[in-house]
Parts: C-alpha cells; sequence; structure tokens
C-alpha cells in the first residue's frame, strides 16, 4: 500500500471529490481525518465509507475559514497520531453571480473559504509537518486558477490565489522536505455541478467544450491526489496538475 502508516486530513471529505480522496487514502493505508462543516448534513457519510478499510479514521468538524478551528483540527489529529503526514486543502464554495452586483458578503465569503481557508491549513499543517522533518500538501484548486470564467469572479480570484500561495510555499518549504502541488479539476461529476448535471442542455453544452467528451469522475482527480500524496512524488513539488480531460487546452487554443 502505498501510504500505509501516513496521516491525513482531507477537508471538505463529506462528498464529492474530497470523499473520493479520503476514500482512496484508506484504501492505500492511511488514516484519515475527515473535514466537514459541523452541522452539515453529510456528516458522517465518508466515516462510514471508510469503515470498509482497515485504517482509522476519525471526525474533524472544523469551518476552516476560522483559524482556532484549523488548528484546534490539527492539534487533535496529532495529538490521536502523533503525525500529520499529508494536508489536503479539498473544501470549496462559489457563487455566480454578475461582477456589478456581488457584495462584500458574497466575495469574503468565497475567499474565505477557498483561499483563507487552504491558506489557515497549509501554515499550520506545515508548522508540524517542519518538526517530523517533511509531509506533503495537496490544494484542489481549479481549471479556473488559469481560466476565467464570467460570474464567478470570487472563485476565480481565489483559485488564482491558490496557485501562487502554492507556487511561494513550493519555494520556501523545499528546505524542510515538504511539497506542496495543486490539483486543478475541470468539470467534475459531483454535488457542486449537480445543476448542470440535471439540465441536459447545460450538460451537453459543458461537454462540448471537453476534448474527452465527458464529465470527470472525482476518482480520477484522487487517483492525482495518491500520486501526489506519495513517494512516488518525491521531487515534484510546486506544479498544478489539471485533470480536466483537456478542457483548459481547448479553451485557450486561441
Amino acid at each position: 500500500m502505498r501510504l500505509e502508516g501516513k496521516v491525513a486530513i482531507v477537508t471538505g471529505a463529506n462528498s464529492g471529490i474530497g470523499m473520493a480522496i479520503a476514500q482512496r487514502f484508506a484504501a492505500e493505508g492511511a488514516h484519515v481525518a475527515v473535514n466537514y462543516l459541523p452541522g452539515g448534513t453529510r456528516e458522517a457519510d465518508t466515516l462510514k465509507e471508510l469503515a470498509a478499510f482497515p485504517t482509522e479514521g476519525m471526525p474533524a468538524p472544523a469551518d476552516i475559514s476560522k483559524r482556532a478551528d484549523v488548528e484546534a483540527m490539527v492539534q487533535a489529529v496529532v495529538q490521536k497520531y502523533g503525525r500529520l503526514d499529508i494536508a489536503v486543502n479539498n473544501a470549496g464554495v462559489e457563487i455566480k453571480k454578475p461582477f456589478l452586483e456581488i457584495t462584500d458578503e458574497d466575495w469574503n465569503f468565497v475567499l474565505g473559504v477557498n483561499l483563507n481557508g487552504s491558506f489557515l491549513l497549509a501554515q499550520t499543517a506545515a508548522r508540524q509537518m517542519v518538526k517530523q522533518g517533511g509531509g506533503k500538501i495537496i490544494n484542489i484548486s481549479s481549471v479556473h486558477e488559469d481560466v476565467p470564467f464570467p460570474a464567478y469572479a470570487p472563485y476565480c480570484t481565489s483559485k488564482g490565489g491558490v496557485r501562487m500561495m502554492m507556487r511561494n510555499m513550493a519555494l520556501e518549504l523545499a528546505p524542510y522536505n515538504i511539497n506542496v502541488n495543486n490539483i486543478a479539476p475541470g468539470a467534475i461529476a459531483t454535488p457542486i455541478n449537480q445543476a448542470v448535471l440535471n439540465d441536459p442542455a447545460a450538460k451537453a453544452a459543458a461537454v462540448g467544450e471537453i476534448p474527452w467528451g465527458r464529465f470527470g469522475k472525482p476518482e480520477e482527480v484522487a487517483a492525482v491526489a495518491l500520486f501526489l500524496a506519495s513517494d512516488d512524488a518525491s521531487y515534484v513539488t510546486g506544479s498544478t496538475y489539471c485533470v480536466d480531460g483537456g478542457l483548459v487546452q481547448q479553451v485557450t487554443r486561441y
């Protein structure tokens, strides 16, 4: 098993890509701390799935936009397992609204989770990893870290910020044996895209821009996360891996 004995935190792990990553890590031998926003409707889903694996999962409820929550979560994981080897910043939100109509509340909410939350976990995890002599930090970004998307300015801005944060972290944390990389999914069949998936016309339009001709699967993102979390990626840092069926190449070809 490629992650045997490793300890991971996956944020937003109660559905979609986060759940798929948590399951794949557990299948490969990792103990996984499953983060979710307290009070959600699917808090126990991933933990039930992880019960099928021989490793141990633990609930890690926290609002990742709050430093106190993030620090308490990491402390609880380290108290239970003695270390933290992998941190996956997966939790994310989006608001669809024309630029001229975006409120301060909209902007702060999206950046608070997507960018500030990623910073808080990355920094807190890295401080623990420095003590241990190394670790892996993986941010689930988006193709929109590069590609603008009308009516999603806060989301695109947050993901662009995650890209630059990752690149800076990769330089600063390399001396401590900490790898930092991004995964940039394109159109993935997850709950956040359910409205498009349920609308035949909208789905056809989206698929029409994807050279691979279909939405991706959460498991396909999880496979790349596994690579980056494993020793196979020991010399990989500061990079973004697009899991998008060629979408970025299609929309930027001109």
